[in-house]
């Protein structure tokens, strides 16, 4: 797959339809931190989400155990979420690889490309996405962003379904324009560069 190229809106929406079980490496307890509002966002869209966090092992994340590595965790991973640094990226694929089952997508955070650690992945039959945020990806392709005013590219006359309470949490049976980036993903791009430049705590 050409990275370089925006992705296809079928193709991120497929991933978030079809994963269920998300291991996020480099989670962050601290709610003031992105990997934090990713996590809780993702939960609360009713994905299993696992946190990965080596200093932070035997906790607990919003009542999900804390994990220290991808292969403590004892059920099968659909996605592996990568939180960290690019440099940390091709050892958390390869981590991914020893796993059994593999997980069916590694997803980077926005900020993190590595593309020997993508082609590696890709080989193994792995669906990857970099420079990219789920969160954000949810929001835009489910319309719910736009609740806040931003523009998802999403049209459609058709009420989106909601998934709870509230108009917030939208499903994402919704028809996009265009892909690309949007201001609030500019703007978690630059909360994610500080956020890793301090390191993972």
């Amino acid at each position: 797959m050409n990275h370089d190229l925006p992705y296809a809106d079928a193709y991120i929406r497929g991933i978030l339809n079809t994963t269920k079980t998300i291991a996020m490496v480099g989670v962050s307890p601290k709610e003031n931190r992105p990997s934090y509002f990713a996590f809780k966002y993702l939960l609360e869209r009713g994905y299993r989400m696992i946190p990965v966090n080596p200093g932070q092992a035997g906790k607990e994340l919003l009542g999900q155990r804390i994990y220290g590595k991808l292969a403590d965790i004892p059920e099968p991973i659909d996605m592996i979420d990568i939180f960290r640094a690019s440099p940390y990226a091709m050892g958390i694929v390869q981590e991914a690889l020893t796993l059994n089952p593999k997980p069916h997508v590694i997803w980077m955070q926005l900020t993190v490309r590595d593309d020997a650690a993508a082609k590696l992945a890709e080989d193994n039959g792995i669906k990857v996405v970099m420079n990219r945020c789920p969160k954000i990806e949810y929001g835009r392709l489910s319309s719910e962003i736009s609740w806040i005013g931003v523009n998802s590219r999403t049209l459609s006359s058709k009420r989106a379904k909601v998934m709870g309470k509230g108009v917030q949490r939208m499903s994402l049976n919704r028809t996009t324009m265009s892909g690309g980036t949007t201001d609030a993903t500019d703007a978690a791009q630059r909360a994610q560069q500080e956020e890793m430049a301090q390191g993972n705590d």
